[in-house]
């Protein structure tokens, strides 16, 4: 695997790919997420496609760092709004993702984000810190905020969950 730079000072080491669904009987989603973190998985690839990557995991607790730029721009120049909604699922769902057991996957069943400032390529590297609201069984809820350098709020964002046997996953 080759190296991937995401954004300037962002490195994945192992380069793009996912985590091996076998890991996932053998970890909890805390200690896979731990696993990317340190480098010892490769990148999801959308994180390359999207300049974005998980800095920080604790329990019920994740960072994603990400730097907007041109390539993510709408018709009128800024950075599309799919881009900040994309760093807050990631977040969102993350944060669900360390309170897994092993052997468990998760999906997002709704969404809603709420835009607070526009995001521009001159915005900088953008912090999304996402925590965990509440687990049940088989739902849980999270909120999110995203944050430019100065601390300044562009987005929010809630989520669901639902939680499930990784087994039920679609086959790639």
């Amino acid at each position: 695997m080759t190296e991937v730079e995401i954004f300037p000072g962002y490195v994945a080491p192992r380069g793009l790919g996912t985590i091996p669904h076998e890991d996932v009987a053998h970890y909890t989603g805390l200690e896979l997420l731990r696993r990317v973190v340190e480098g010892e998985y490769p990148a999801p690839s959308i994180a390359a496609r999207m300049n974005f990557g998980l800095v920080e995991v604790d329990e019920g607790r994740v960072v994603f760092q990400g730097m907007p730029g041109a390539r993510h721009f709408n018709p009128l120049g800024s950075v599309h709004g799919g881009w900040a909604a994309t760093v807050l699922d990631s977040a969102l769902g993350c944060c669900i993702h360390t309170l897994l057991d092993k052997g468990e996957g998760y999906s997002t069943v709704e969404m809603k984000v709420n835009y607070l400032r526009p995001i521009s390529d001159k915005t900088g590297v953008v912090t999304c810190e996402g925590k965990v609201v509440n687990k049940g069984r088989t739902l849980a809820v999270s909120e999110a905020r995203m944050t430019d350098e100065n601390g300044k709020l562009l987005a929010i964002g809630t989520e669901t969950c639902a939680i499930f046997p990784i087994g039920n996953l679609a086959a790639r």
